[in-house]
């Protein structure tokens, strides 16, 4: 990594150029900076409420120097976001905004109950609170550590835990060298607070435009994450090694208790009793546990109950909660193994993405069982594809797409192992009021570890989405949810109006769209002829390959998500471009199929479907 540091000489120029910028500029300001009004504008980057909001508060320190909680540090999320979209249309692109519009903002932007930058301590992020905030945006982007750092932190490739580790590093590089020159303390915990957000909010606003590199420098800030903060520096190597002994024998110890239970339990040959796991479940503690008073008074909210669908393991209603925030309550059937249950809790509560259904809380009570999660207004995908009074354009399926992918991607890509959703289908994609999709129904999911690249289990899912070599031999894969996924896309690609596809419409559909992929038939044989033509063929043609490569019978001849993913993005990329044009902003020519995906066409040969 090169590092480098502030010189006199750069720092008095930029100095220099701020205060000359200040004095002698003479044109009118980009933004309107009206007094007691915040200009903030939260409808680009909003703020949605989270799980983790609910309950019991965890501390964590954040992005290395912030003491916060996890609730928080979504909402410092959010903030930064907003404060980069607004420093690149200021006027001199000051960071920070003056301290009676950020008052403003505070009192105003967040509604969420114990949920806003007053109750999380961000009071002092404004322009002069202390000398990290003064910053403008040329300044921090000229320096050459800076460049390093925004380079590594905008291009994380597939290998997303090194590039992550190196993203991280080069921004407490920038926070260090910016104090260094400040000549203040690291430990100065205001000055190293202020100084690494100044340094995240000026490498999102360089790359304001590119949603996806945003979404997955977030994700990487997670890794400058530490729970339970207030740890003793020692600063005698001797005493850590007695500590590092301790804590070893420690360890030691219990591992030794730990084998000798298990040995005792196995020759005793006694088995946990229902009421046993039913307590086990209890041990969620990031979830907030409702009461059956709170899920009757959630669901019951008007005269009747709304039922928003039903399944094999349970019924979904619509709630309300006390807060006025409307939820979906889904109800387990008694008669229902308690296992999707488990698996549902257990799975849910460790993932957040924008695009993952988010768990709000549980209820267990009286040998009634309810998930409370987050609530999709639109419904689901096969909805959509049955009605008859709209149709859904070719911009917002490829959107959809695109959300999905980005969702299996972040579950392929989980930090302890590939979670496997092994249910993916239209009405396991559920939509909000923009039309952003998110996956859902988590009882079937499956984590393979770390050091595992298959599993062998019981074969469970849906008989039209699920993978053949996963029904016949019990081998689950990531390759598994990329052929449900293929099935997907074939499906909104076509129209067709099926919901519980059986082998034989599955047959004829991927049969039907090897032929068009391979020019036997013609291209509107796949069209959903709703569609009118209003589409980039460009664009169909080569989601149409990717998915075709993705229903493959054998996982070695299907892409991986991250190559999924790449080409839906490209899509977007064109669909976007399209958009413009028509609006007058510009416009672009389509791209056809990546490099990427015509190698991998190459090296596999044709793939046999059927």
């Amino acid at each position: 990594m090169i590092k480098t540091v502030y010189t006199t000489s750069n720092f008095g120029f930029f100095c220099f150029a701020i205060f000359f910028f200040r004095v002698f500029s003479d044109g009118p300001p980009a933004t309107v900076a009206l007094s007691g009004q915040c200009q903030l504008n939260f409808n680009e980057f909003p703020y949605q409420p989270t799980g983790d909001c609910m309950g019991h508060q965890e501390k964590i320190k954040y992005l290395g120097s912030i003491d916060t909680t996890l609730c928080c540090r979504y909402v410092l999320d959010v903030l930064t976001k907003n404060l980069a979209e607004h420093a690149n249309k200021t006027i001199g692109n000051n960071i920070f905004m003056p301290q009676e519009q950020w008052e403003s903002c505070n009192r105003n932007v967040l509604q969420e109950k114990d949920v806003s930058a007053h109750s999380c301590g961000f009071d002092k992020l404004y322009n002069g609170s202390h000398a990290c905030t003064s910053f403008s945006l040329s300044s921090i982007q000229q320096d050459l550590v800076f460049q390093n750092a925004l380079n590594l932190c905008s291009s994380f490739g597939s290998s997303f835990n090194d590039a992550c580790s190196n993203c991280t590093q080069a921004i407490l590089d920038v926070r260090n060298n910016m104090l260094s020159h400040l000549k203040a303390d690291i430990d100065d915990g205001a000055g190293a607070s202020s100084c690494i957000i100044a340094v995240v909010i000026a490498i999102v606003a360089s790359r304001i435009d590119d949603r996806s590199s945003i979404d997955d420098f977030y994700r990487c800030l997670s890794n400058l994450r530490v729970f339970d903060p207030g740890y003793i520096k020692l600063r005698s190597s001797a005493v850590k090694m007695v500590l590092a002994i301790i804590i070893a024998s420690i360890v030691l110890m219990l591992v030794l208790l730990l084998i000798q239970y298990v040995a005792k339990s196995k020759k005793k040959k006694r088995f946990p009793k229902p009421a046993t796991r039913s307590k086990e479940s209890t041990s969620w503690s990031s979830l907030y546990r409702f009461s059956i008073a709170e899920i009757e008074n959630a669901i019951s909210y008007g005269n009747d109950k709304i039922s928003l669908g039903q399944g094999s393991a349970g019924e979904v209603y619509k709630g309300v909660l006390p807060s006025g925030q409307v939820v979906a309550v889904k109800h387990i059937y008694q008669h229902n193994s308690s296992d999707s249950f488990q698996r549902e809790v257990a799975g849910l509560s460790r993932v957040r993405h924008p695009n993952l259904v988010c768990l709000f809380g549980c209820c267990i009570e009286g040998g009634e069982r309810y998930l409370v999660y987050e609530y999709c207004s639109a419904g689901n995908l096969a909805h959509h594809l049955l009605r008859k009074d709209s149709v859904l354009t070719w911009d917002t399926r490829v959107n959809i797409l695109r959300g999905c992918a980005l969702g299996l991607r972040y579950l392929h890509h989980y930090v302890d192992g590939c979670i496997v959703h092994r249910d993916v289908k239209l009405t396991n994609i559920l939509l909000t009021d923009n039309m952003e999709a998110k996956l859902s129904d988590f009882g079937l999911a499956r984590m393979l570890g770390l050091e595992e690249s298959k599993v062998f289990t019981d074969v469970r899912g849906t008989i039209g989405y699920m993978d053949p070599e996963y029904m016949s031999n019990s081998k689950l894969t990531c390759a598994s949810d990329v052929y449900s996924f293929g099935i997907v896309i074939l499906q909104l690609l076509s129209g067709q109006k099926v919901i519980d596809l059986d082998l034989d419409a599955r047959e004829q559909l991927t049969r039907k769209a090897k032929d068009v992929s391979c020019g036997k038939r013609p291209l509107s044989d796949i069209e959903d002829p709703r569609l009118e033509g209003r589409l980039n063929r460009a664009d169909f043609e080569a989601i149409l390959q990717i998915a075709v490569l993705c229903v493959a019978k054998s996982s070695k001849g299907r892409p991986t998500i991250d190559v999924v993913y790449e080409e839906i993005e490209m899509a977007w990329a064109n669909t976007v471009a399209d958009m413009r044009g028509r609006h007058g902003l510009g416009s672009s020519s389509p791209t056809s199929l990546s490099r990427s995906l015509e190698l991998q066409r190459e090296s596999i040969g044709l793939i046999q479907i059927g």
